[in-house]
Order: C-alpha cells, then structure tokens, then sequence
C-alpha cells in the first residue's frame, strides 16, 4: 500500500471518528444544557448555554414525584440481575468447557449461543403470555428474564475465556493439590476471570439499566414497579411535555450508569480480546 492510500485511508478514518463524536455529543450536550437552564431560557434559545447553575429542574423532580422509588426498582432489578448472571453463567460456563468433549455439553453450548442468533420480537409475545400465565409480572419476573436472556452471550464469552486463557495444567495441579471441582472453580478458575467478568458486568449493566421493551411487557400492571426508564417515558405526560425537567431526569439516570462504567471500564478490552489469542 503506497502513503498516497495510507494518507487516504488514516483521513477517511478520522472523518468517520468525527461523524461518530459529533452524533454522540451534540445530544449529551443538548441534555446537559436543557436540563441546566429554565424554561424560559430555552424557549429564547433551545442551543444556548446556560446563563447560571441552574438546580431547580432537579430539585422538581426528585420532590415532585416518585423518582427515588423508581431509582430503587431499577437499582433493585440491576444488583438481582448481575449476582445471578455472575453465579449461574460463569459457573455454567466452565462446566460446559469442562466437558466440551461429551456430545451432550456440546449440543447445550450450541444451544445457549443460538439464543444470540434470534431476535427478541420473535419470542417477545409467548414470553410475556407465559410470564403472565405464571403470575410473574413483576420485578422477579424482570429480574428471572434477564438472568435468562444473559445466558447466550455471557457463556459464549465465559467459554471463549476458560478454553483459550485459562490453562488446564493449572486445573490439573489443583486437583494433585486435593481441590475439588467446586473448589477449583471458586478459588483459581473464577477470580482467573476478573477480566471477563468485568466485561459481562459492563455490558448487562448498560442493557438492563436502560432497558425498555422487558420493563414495559412485564411491568405495566402497576405503576409501583416502573424502572427509571419506564418513568422517563411517562415523564411527558405528568409535567405537560416540559423538556427541561425531564432532561434533567435524564442526566440524574444516567449518573450511576456512568460511574459503574468509570470501574469496571478497564477490563472490557482485556476480556473481549483475552480470548481471541491462545497463550
């Protein structure tokens, strides 16, 4: 490839990065800054930055209505969700791994990562008509739903980990040692697996904090179990289309979001590619 093509191609890139950026910001700027104004403000100019360090938006809306009992449904449904993802999938993980050679194993591996393969508007109808018929309509239901539904990817990476960084010599000495198999797997093969497991936490926290479609199918029988998102989406309704309140809402909905990804943010390329190259 001659510099004339390199020079192109490394121009093209940073053309589409820019794209990227500039579609990315120009929302979380006009959030920001709408949820930082008055109304007035906005009404004059909507693009405009504020004036002053306006707080009475945010101050409507936590004293104005239920946002901390939403705040803790989803905070509720998100620590449910992740303890049983990181119990049942890493665990289900190694044993399928473990075992890979039994023609059983293999089928429930290929089984588990056909689910990433199908839409969830597929079967979106019968789970619901299923969930309602077993009177799971309700944050436990949610909570057994994402757990579910995180099987397919999480034991696709979680295999994808164990067979290519995690060595079986390592396995072997434990078992010389006297460790069982629940003892290996507790005390060398899951801490073996921060990296991944980062991953899987970043990425099951992202879809269920602001996940939309599960909440409204299984939540809508009572507005006590509405999530912060199924909130926002009522928002227009209670305070008469007012944008600046419910950007506010927005940007305190994503705080926490935010600060679990400052964290854990540092494995997700370690955990991605630690299983693309066999050491």
């Amino acid at each position: 490839m001659n510099k004339k093509q390199l020079k192109f191609d490394r121009v093209f890139s940073y053309f589409v990065l820019a794209v990227g950026l500039f579609i990315i910001l120009v929302p979380l700027y006009l959030a920001l800054i709408t949820a930082f104004k008055p109304t007035k403000d906005s009404i004059a100019n909507f693009f405009s930055f504020p004036k002053s360090l306006y707080l009475d938006n945010f101050i409507t809306v936590i004293s104005n209505s239920n946002f901390f009992k939403f705040f803790g449904n989803s905070t509720l449904i998100l620590a449910a969700s992740l303890i049983g993802i990181l119990v049942l999938v890493p665990l289900t993980a190694y044993v399928i791994q473990k075992n890979i050679s039994s023609k059983y194993y293999r089928f429930f591996y290929f089984a588990f990562v056909a689910g990433i393969l199908v839409p969830f508007q597929v079967f979106m109808l019968p789970v619901t008509q299923q969930m309602n018929k077993l009177n799971l309509m309700h944050q436990g239901g949610l909570i057994v739903l994402y757990i579910t539904f995180a099987m397919t990817q999480g034991i696709f990476l979680y295999s994808g980990y164990i067979r290519t960084v995690i060595p079986k010599d390592l396995e072997e000495a434990a078992y010389m040692d006297g460790c069982g198999v629940i003892r290996t797997y507790i005390s060398i093969i899951f801490p073996m697996m921060k990296p991944m497991t980062g991953t899987v936490i970043i990425l099951n926290s992202l879809w269920i904090w602001n996940d939309f479609l599960l909440p409204l199918l299984i939540l809508n029988k009572s507005q006590s179990y509405w999530t912060l998102v199924l909130f926002q989406y009522n928002f227009k309704s209670s305070y008469t289309f007012d944008f600046n309140l419910a950007f506010a809402a927005f940007v305190l909905s994503i705080v926490p979001i935010i600060i679990v990804y400052v964290f854990f943010q540092k494995y997700i390329i370690a955990g991605l590619t630690g299983g693309a190259v066999k050491s």
